[in-house]
């Protein structure tokens, strides 16, 4: 990095040091600053001598230089999350001032439209692809990095941002847009940065409450400033269906997101490098289609029906949930699409056998005779989950979908994503990481909103996450052993809406705005915070607004 210091030629130490020193005199007496020129006059009536010849003159001194400004050396910048790594350096840093444009480096054109957010963020103009001026901030791809890093350089008044792909250099424009938004500039050195987990998100329930695309699209953004990267969306529940459906019109709530509306979701989504998750639960939570479609709905021995419950022994019943399936499928874009799996009522009674003798005698019939109910249901997920998979996406289940011991074995290559160790038969987070499985974190003690707080869950705040979880903390309070950090990918915020006029859809927003940046933090940078939550509180008003 540039290094700043007084130049000149044959400036040895003890010339410098006479130079600063009658720089000091003629400052003391009054006289011309150091370095303009003139010299101050001989005494009245002095003479230079008697002899007839005269003495050798001595050269006149050099002029005084001007020194040039130094800097002490920089710090980090301050952002949330905070940037995993700085090399600082001497120099003024970096403000969006005139001259300054955001311009694209060659074979980077794909990078305009984040090129043009931040100019429009930074109140400075967009020049596309165009060679870097003074003043400039570039964007460029390249590099051989991790997915999603990136480096930001400050030097010689201008700005360098790259990585090996579109997110990377998108979350540098982010750590840029923070640190002139919390101090005005950005400091000189070096950033780089990446982070720790692959998936960081938020998941809303918006099946039991209907929430506006404006309210979802505002979260976006305010997910993408903190760098999180994924958005579960559960559109489908007892309560209600909220995206319009070609394929079963019949079963959409009066409430729903157009298709038109979730295409803007998306496609904003997209530019922000977030991925939209869809999720329809099964064989549980159905009750908005089974409304349509009672003939659907699991009974017991005795004809009473289950809430929500679907009756898996009936080719109808996968019939229609696999239309749903593919029809969103081909909807969303991204790489993944959740398909449920928690808390069907068959599997919650004393002998589901008994109580279900219909599930046992498929079960039988499908996977042997020493088949039982939770097999037919470890069968239904891989056969949604092998839907979802035929249409190009990686299928996530709730950790209660997955059972130990019995015939059928939940496929391999599903995520577990887990919430809780409170349902029946659910296992602790060590058996699946032991099988070698993929986990989610959704702990259910640290990471559940619920509206109205019901079942003593109790709303999460920011410095609880902050300070006593990590992404290894799946179960309660305690953490697995670290040697299972691999296999966890990620993390969530999840909005539940059990009663969902507890809230309004701006207390909700307020409500987990600290905790979604406390676990922004923590998935990105795996250390223990440097700041103290007062201090990280702070920030984070200063940096988001």
């Amino acid at each position: 990095m540039m290094r700043y210091s007084i130049r000149g030629p044959h400036k040895g130490p003890a010339l410098l040091a006479t130079a600063v020193a009658l720089a000091t005199v003629v400052a003391c007496s009054g006289g011309s600053p150091s370095g303009s020129g003139t010299s101050a006059a001989a005494p009245s009536g002095t003479t230079s001598g008697t002899s007839s010849s005269a003495a050798p003159t001595s050269a006149p001194p050099s002029p005084t230089p001007t020194p040039t400004r130094t800097y002490p050396l920089s710090t980090a910048p301050r952002t949330v999350p905070a940037v995993r790594d700085h090399e600082a350096a001497r120099g003024p840093g970096w403000k969006p001032a005139a001259p300054a444009g955001v311009v694209v480096a060659a074979n980077s054109a794909g990078l305009a439209d984040e090129g043009r957010l931040l100019a429009g963020e930074l109140g400075i103009p967009y020049r596309g692809t165009a060679a870097a001026g003074p003043g400039d901030v570039e964007l460029a791809l390249g590099g051989t990095g991790a997915r999603e890093s990136y480096t930001l350089t400050v030097r010689d008044n201008r700005v360098r941002i790259t990585g090996p792909d579109e997110a990377g250099v998108f979350y540098g424009t982010r750590t840029l847009k923070q640190s002139v938004k919390g101090t005005g500039a950005m400091p000189e050195g070096v950033v780089t940065d990446a982070p720790a987990k692959p998936q960081r998100g938020l998941n809303v329930d918006i099946a039991r409450k209907y929430f506006t695309a404006g309210w979802i699209e505002a979260r976006l953004r305010e997910m993408a400033d903190l760098k999180l990267n994924q958005f579960g969306l559960h559109f489908s529940d007892d309560q209600g269906f909220r995206i319009a459906s070609d394929s079963h019109p019949e079963i959409v709530s009066a409430q729903h997101l157009s298709k038109a509306e979730v295409r803007r979701i998306l496609a904003l989504a997209q530019s922000l490098h977030i991925t939209v998750v869809p999720e329809i639960d099964s064989p549980g939570h159905l009750g908005a289609v089974l409304r349509a479609h009672p003939d659907l709905q699991l009974r017991n021995v005795q004809g009473v029906p289950r809430q929500g419950a679907i009756d898996i022994s009936k080719p109808a019943s996968a019939q229609i949930v696999d239309d749903l399936l593919r029809e969103y499928s081909a909807l969303f874009p991204g790489g993944w699409f959740h398909v449920g799996a928690d808390e069907y009522q068959a599997l919650t009674v004393r002998s589901p056998s008994a109580s279900y003798p219909q599930l046992a005698t498929a079960a039988r019939q499908k996977y042997g005779p020493q088949a039982g109910v939770q097999d037919l249901a470890e069968g239904w997920l891989n056969d949604r989950a092998a839907v979802v998979r035929a249409a190009g996406k990686t299928a996530k289940a709730w950790n209660d979908g997955f059972f130990r011991g019995g015939v059928v074995t939940a496929d391999q290559r599903i995520e577990v994503e887990y919430w809780t160790g409170k349902e029946i038969g659910a296992r602790p987070p060590s058996e699946y990481l032991a099988e070698g499985r993929k986990v989610v974190n959704l702990n259910d003690e640290y990471l559940y909103y619920v509206l109205g707080e019901p079942n003593q869950f109790t709303y999460p705040t920011g410095r609880r996450i902050y300070e006593q979880w990590t992404p290894l903390v799946l179960r309660g309070t305690t953490p697995v052993a670290a040697r299972y950090a691999p296999q966890i990918l990620g993390a969530r915020l999840a909005v539940w809406c059990d009663l969902s006029a507890a809230q309004t859809q701006t207390q909700v927003a307020n409500g987990i705005r600290m905790p979604l940046t406390a676990l922004a933090q923590k998935v990105w940078d795996a250390r223990t915070p440097a700041l103290t939550w007062d201090q990280f509180r702070t920030l984070a008003t200063q940096v988001r607004g």
